[in-house]
């Protein structure tokens, strides 16, 4: 398996990129002079991983809408800056805002007033499947089997994540929900990287974790997943198994897609969606993916996209509220 880029190597892919972009774009330049600038709203920094996404999606999609777009950082709060930013702009559909995993618990944490309702779903721009994994060498379990039957039984294990109140925490709550016992001990780190380096020194039993945070102990047979929390299995990684095909509906990830105002012209928003769709479908976008550890089932149309932000966010309300985060 090959070992993925840090996100300075992608964020230089995108600088790059964008730089190719400008040399093909002079052609329809006049054209998108004549219309408003697109706003393309991130809660993050520039060279953070929605800032990257949103880049990368917009150098062709300039081209595809035939229209300028723009950058606008608006961070705070989880999110909450971002989406309450969001709301106060025209319904003209100029205004395109990338919604992630982190803006759904913010939403579930009663932080905006933003709803599902008030948003119409473009594309799904990146997925990266929540994965169960352990220690390679001093697990005792073997095979993703022994694992749910291990837990099943009573085993006593430390999970270990990324901070508290995360997608991370929510998929530990969630994944012993499902499995009808209690949660379990939950270790929370700073980021990915210290995470997969405490689960090969033996603090934590099991690690949250997507493939990209832990490709090179993986590859290095120090880490072996065992469960993904996806719709299909991925090919790096043939000896793990989806939750669903050991009987278990549970599938979460940390995403990210494109939203516009519900009430945008429905002709508008299909042209959003096509514009978006087909910038995502060129090279420049597919080697991202690539080398972000992801693969061409990332972006979605709207269908499923709408579907899995009324489930991040129906799921996490709750969940968030039995694990005593919020009133």
């Amino acid at each position: 398996m090959t070992i993925i880029p840090t996100r300075k190597s992608i964020f230089m892919l995108a600088v790059f990129s964008a730089g190719l972009g400008l040399v093909t774009l002079t052609s329809a330049a006049t054209e998108a002079a004549e219309k408003p600038a697109i706003e393309v709203i991130t809660h993050a920094g520039a060279g953070g991983g929605t800032d990257v996404n949103s880049r990368m999606m917009m150098l062709r999609g300039r081209r595809t809408l035939k229209q300028d777009m723009v950058v606008v950082n608006k961070r705070g709060g989880g999110g909450a800056s971002a989406m309450n930013y969001f709301m106060s702009r025209p319904v003209d559909g100029n205004t395109i805002m990338t919604f992630t995993v982190g803006h759904a618990i913010t939403m579930s944490k009663g932080k905006t007033k933003l709803k599902v309702s008030d948003m119409a779903p473009l594309a799904r721009g990146t997925n990266d499947p929540q994965i169960l994994m352990v220690n390679c060498k001093t697990s005792p379990y073997k095979t993703p089997e022994n694992f749910v039957a291990g837990m099943k039984k009573g085993d006593k294990l430390k999970f270990g994540g990324t901070q508290t109140g995360t997608i991370d925490h929510i998929t530990v709550f969630l994944w012993a929900k499902r499995l009808g016992v209690p949660m379990p001990t939950y270790l929370s780190f700073k980021g990915g990287g210290e995470l997969a380096t405490q689960l090969v020194a033996g603090s934590i039993d099991v690690g949250t974790l997507n493939l990209s945070e832990a490709a090179a102990p993986v590859e290095a047979g120090d880490i072996c997943p065992l469960v993904i929390l996806g719709e299909a299995g991925m090919g790096p990684i043939p000896k793990a198994k989806t939750a669903k095909a050991l009987g278990i509906d549970l599938v979460l990830s940390t995403t990210r897609g494109f939203v516009t105002h519900a009430g945008v012209d429905p002709a508008r928003r299909a042209e959003l969606e096509k514009g978006i769709a087909k910038a995502m479908q060129h090279s420049m976008y597919q080697a991202y993916l690539k080398n972000s550890g992801l693969d061409d089932t990332s972006p979605q149309p709207s269908g499923p996209w709408g579907k899995q932000i009324k489930f991040m966010v129906g799921e996490f309300g709750p969940a968030l509220k039995e694990m005593g985060l919020i009133k």
